[in-house]
């Protein structure tokens, strides 16, 4: 993808498009384009976690395996596509991190992979994005948590 394909998707996802133009350019250069085909894992529960994902195109399911004794299995958190983000965001915090989910694509999916510790870098030198970038992810927190919530009241 060239940069101004990959601004773009930046500025149609849900977490960056509030940002200000002239922010796209420095988050669009950390950005690396990867395509995945359906049935393959993005990312696996438990794997050490560095990179931050935007869905420009596809589906991905986010998956927990649990064991509650006589029942395990895997819940499905949430089903996201285009315009999503998803990752390890704890990797902002300067710490590692293990992935508490998988990401399953259901189908061709195409992201854009950014490692958290050069994102972080950025929002350290530039406050006023690391604000902004912190205050999306507290919201995108929040719908991760409600999402899993719901998904173990089914269980």
């Amino acid at each position: 993808m060239e940069h101004r394909e990959i601004a773009e998707a930046l500025e149609h996802c849900e977490f960056f498009r509030y940002l200000e133009k002239s922010h796209f350019d420095s988050v669009a250069g950390l950005c690396r384009a990867q395509l995945y085909e359906a049935g393959v894992d993005i990312f696996r529960q438990g794997d050490f976690g560095e990179d931050i994902y935007v869905i420009v195109d596809g589906r991905v399911i986010l998956q927990r395996s649990v064991d509650l004794g006589p029942r395990k299995g895997n819940i499905t958190i949430d089903s996201l596509g285009k315009g999503k983000l998803l990752g390890c965001w704890a990797t902002l915090l300067g710490e590692p991190h293990i992935l508490m989910s998988t990401a399953h694509c259901q189908q061709l999916t195409r992201v854009l992979a950014i490692k958290g510790a050069d994102l972080r870098s950025i929002m350290l030198q530039d406050k006023e994005l690391g604000f902004k970038l912190m205050e999306r992810f507290c919201f995108l927190l929040r719908e991760r948590i409600q999402a899993a919530y719901g998904a173990l009241e089914k269980l």
